[in-house]
């Protein structure tokens, strides 16, 4: 069984469309090295500049 952590001891991010801090989440475990932004939403926006 694997050792629970506490929320501060996960990794986290900054979004490169918000510029937010985001935490690790479970469903991005395999991938986390390639996670870039925080949501689906500042990922489809990508394209848009930051005003």
């Amino acid at each position: 069984m694997a050792k629970m952590r506490k929320k501060s001891d996960l990794p986290t991010k900054i979004c490169a469309a918000c510029g937010l801090p985001f935490t690790w989440r479970k469903k991005w475990e395999r991938d986390w090295d390639n996670v870039r932004f925080c949501s689906d939403r500042c990922r489809s926006g990508k394209a848009r500049a930051r005003a």
